[in-house]
């Protein structure tokens, strides 16, 4: 009774300005991401690319009226869109978690360890370097706080984004890739790692750092990680054998989004980033192939309709006029040409460790170097603490939505001078028939070929 009375539903105003704010942005999320497609892009380029014409730096700035009424200041309002696109995207990399190959990533372990901490580290050192060098009429930090927001800056710089990163994968057909596998798997850590300095960074810049602080979060991440490959495992792998019985996607699909949502719950109310129980929760689904071809209605709707309203929200808040103001370019650009060169750098150094050749660790930079939503949000989780003003959150997002901008054409160009091997073929055809891509029916191609994980 207690809720009843103190929820009161939607009004019909609030209700008419969502539903307008979702019927546009799925509809400019669709034009763009054809659009794109057609100039050779892949769709997530022109999605991500919707917030920005939507929000103020283009019509919010040319037509500020229309876009007051579509997307008004309210707080609620603009929560509503948030989480439909927090659902969007938890289902997104829970759905990217169901085409990790365990046993590829096994084979390539040192591949994948070695770029993903070269990958992480030298930008991480190069972006606290260059955030103790960012003068003060930018950045307007007290020095209290100066290797606070440096360390803020290198998180921004060595982060990747899992969820642009596995969009643009899918869009070009790359999933299946050894070399896809690779470079999500290397982004998964780094955005492990990256959450976990951000935590770090957020302790730093409220109540202080101390040793129990961090020891704390390492073991939640730790004791997580141990829970699901021991007793989530079981649990996830009966309850998705059971959905499978029927034959039917209804129970399947139900069954997945309940245990991306859970694990992403499980995380979240440790103080990690919740895109990581989602992502874990993914993988432990993918060990049940049976289950697999059931969830195609789920792949279609995710890739299709919330992907593309998480990638268009994404863009809402930014304001890249703020870019006139010339140090701020500057800045900008700096900010830019470190971020691209050590995350080249470092999955570079990282490749020649592992043995891989040059055109591998090609597509790996390519790949790492997309920052994309994960860093507008590490920019966020910046301006929410006080960390970042204005000028510096715009010129973290320009590096996000540029480096994103990089990567389809880079990956292209590099996977275009890579064999494919027969496993590789044999895995297209596999994630083919999860998307139902195949006659109502048939076998799945591979199921001789990819038992199901023991």
């Amino acid at each position: 009774m207690v809720l009843s009375a103190s929820a009161a539903p939607l009004a019909h105003h609030q209700l008419l300005v969502f539903l307008t704010a979702v019927a546009v942005l799925l509809l400019l999320a669709r034009l763009l991401g054809a659009l794109a497609e057609r100039i050779g892009m892949p769709a997530v380029v022109g999605e991500l690319l919707t917030g920005v014409v939507l929000g103020p730096s283009l019509l919010g700035h040319l037509t500020p009226g229309i876009t007051g009424w579509l997307l008004p200041s309210d707080p609620g309002q603009m929560h509503l869109l948030d989480a439909i696109a927090q659902l969007g995207v938890l289902l997104l990399v829970g759905i990217t978690g169901t085409h990790v190959d365990l046993t590829l990533l096994r084979r390539y372990r040192r591949a994948a360890a070695s770029v993903a901490a070269c990958g992480l580290l030298v930008p991480l050192g190069l972006g606290i370097g260059l955030g103790l060098l960012i003068p003060a009429s930018v950045s307007a930090t007290p020095d209290a706080q100066r290797w606070t927001f440096a360390l803020l800056v290198g998180v921004a710089i060595c982060v990747s984004a899992v969820p642009v990163i596995a969009k643009t994968l899918s869009d070009m057909r790359l999933l299946h890739r050894d070399i896809g596998q690779l470079t999500l798997a290397a982004s998964v850590i780094d955005d492990v790692v990256g959450w976990l300095l951000l935590s770090l960074v957020a302790a730093a810049a409220t109540v202080g750092l101390t040793v129990g602080t961090v020891g704390l979060t390492i073991g939640y991440l730790l004791g997580f990680v141990a829970f699901a490959a021991t007793v989530g495992r079981i649990v996830v792998r009966s309850v998705m054998e059971r959905a499978a019985r029927s034959g039917e996607p209804g129970p399947a699909v139900a069954g997945a989004v309940i245990i991306v949502l859970v694990g992403a719950v499980i995380t979240h109310s440790l103080g990690m980033e919740a895109l990581f129980g989602a992502l874990v929760a993914g993988v432990l689904i993918a060990a049940t192939r049976s289950a697999q071809v059931l969830l195609a209605p789920l792949r279609a709707i995710v890739l299709s309709v919330l992907a593309p309203l998480f990638l268009a929200t994404a863009g809402l808040r930014m304001d890249l006029t703020a870019l006139a103001e010339p140090a701020v370019a500057l800045t900008g650009l700096a900010v830019l040409v470190v971020a691209v060169v050590g995350k080249f750098a470092g999955a570079l150094l990282g490749a020649w460790l592992g043995r891989l050749d040059r055109w591998e660790a090609l597509a790996l930079g390519a790949g790492l170097n997309a920052r994309g939503v994960i860093q507008v949000i590490v920019a966020l989780t910046g301006l929410r603490l006080g960390v970042l003003n204005t000028a510096m959150y715009t010129v973290v997002v320009l590096v996000a939505i540029a480096t994103s901008l990089m990567t389809p054409p880079l990956m292209r160009f590099a996977t275009g001078r890579m064999a494919e091997g027969e496993e590789e073929r044999l895995r297209l055809i596999e994630h083919d028939t999860w998307r139902g891509r195949h006659p109502v029916g048939s076998a799945p191609p591979t199921a001789a070929v990819r038992p199901e994980s023991a």
